[in-house]
């Protein structure tokens, strides 16, 4: 079983995302990443080497270390105990018209991109009416995307709602919520990535589970 979480944590006019994720028995390892706008400003990564191979105790034991490690990334951030530079951008170059015609060229062939999304776990994303949905974004040659920021929405709902996510170094993210109510005929949970100029979509049809008849 696969743990993780995503926050979103504001200092004054500043957005961090924070995301910890289990990379899986594989590698044994709890990767927690601070983004700024898609940059990585921060990793920390842990073993548990020791609670190898995972069983019920010991994954319940996984899921209290990831979390622990999460919070104390968290606490950190509010307390300015970790210290984060924040990247300043460039300043805008003075072009004479040789350069003008260089980033004009240059802006032309910057075309947009398409990315591949996959419900990692599209047959059991949902447990009674909480849904845990593991979205994987990839490039057209299999590369994991990090830093897209992917929404997930449900079309049909009574109040609709958006909910966001960030994909990690492996290209992964983990989005939790649960299910609103549907009153359209035609539900659908629509899930969009984009990073940079590379956008992906995904659209499933939400079907009524029938009703067991009372005898």
């Amino acid at each position: 079983m696969v743990f993780g979480h995503n926050t979103n944590i504001k200092m004054g006019a500043v957005t961090f995302h924070v995301q910890t994720e289990d990379r899986g028995e594989a590698h044994g390892l709890i990767d927690t990443t601070v983004y700024y706008h898609g940059r990585v400003l921060h990793r920390r990564t842990n073993n548990y080497f020791d609670l190898l191979p995972l069983d019920q105790d010991r994954q319940q034991a996984l899921k209290m270390r990831l979390d622990e490690q999460h919070r104390a990334v968290l606490e950190e951030i509010k307390s300015n105990t970790l210290q984060l530079a924040i990247p300043q951008p460039n300043p805008a170059p003075v072009a004479t018209k040789p350069n003008a015609v260089v980033e004009a060229v240059g802006a032309a062939v910057a075309v947009p991109r398409k990315l591949n999304l996959e419900l990692v776990n599209a047959k059991n994303w949902l447990a009674g009416k909480r849904a845990t949905l593991q979205i994987s974004v990839r490039e057209q040659n299999g590369d994991p995307v990090h830093g897209a920021q992917v929404t997930v929405e449900v079309d049909g709902s009574a109040e609709p709602q958006t909910y966001t996510a960030e994909t990690g170094l492996y290209g992964q993210s983990q989005i939790e919520f649960d299910m609103p109510r549907i009153t359209g005929g035609q539900a659908a949970l629509v899930l969009n990535a984009r990073e940079g100029l590379g956008s992906g979509h995904l659209r499933f049809a939400l079907r009524a589970r029938p009703r067991v008849p009372v005898k």
